[in-house]
């Protein structure tokens, strides 16, 4: 395994946690959302993560740890399959005829707990890729010595 390698790595968790960020900003947007396009509320949207090797470079222990060091990829978006949320409100322009309204199944708390473990995530991937930058810069500087 190389800088190369551990930087691939914590790219690939930088673009996955960038990618998870916009959808809970998404989902906190439109939590309130009761009549979209399709024409029923919003649905949760929830980014599916999958894990890809490096790849297999012989048998030695180095190879053995690359084939065990992932990358993170975003496979795709998917809808929840939570119901929506309902709730009495009759003089709501979206109420059917018994008063209830259908809501978003986002919750908000939930929502914020994601953006939070999120935001921590892509702060580690920062730090990993600071911390190998401080090492190639270490590297090259005892090589100029």
């Amino acid at each position: 395994m190389d800088l190369l390698d551990i930087l691939s790595v914590s790219a690939s968790g930088l673009t996955a946690q960038r990618v998870r960020m916009q959808s809970v900003a998404s989902n906190m947007a439109n939590a309130r959302v009761t009549r979209t396009p399709d024409g029923g509320p919003y649905v949760r949207q929830m980014p599916v993560f999958e894990a890809v090797t490096q790849g297999h470079r012989g048998q030695s222990f180095a190879s053995a740890l690359d084939e065990s060091m992932s990358r993170v990829e975003v496979v795709g978006i998917e809808a929840s399959t939570e119901p929506p949320v309902l709730v009495y409100e009759p003089g709501h322009p979206d109420a059917d005829a018994d008063g209830y309204v259908l809501y978003p199944n986002v919750n908000i708390l939930k929502e914020m707990v994601d953006m939070m473990t999120t935001a921590r995530t892509y702060e580690a991937n920062t730090n990993v890729v600071k911390v190998t930058r401080d090492i190639a810069n270490s590297a090259l500087s005892i090589g100029r010595s």
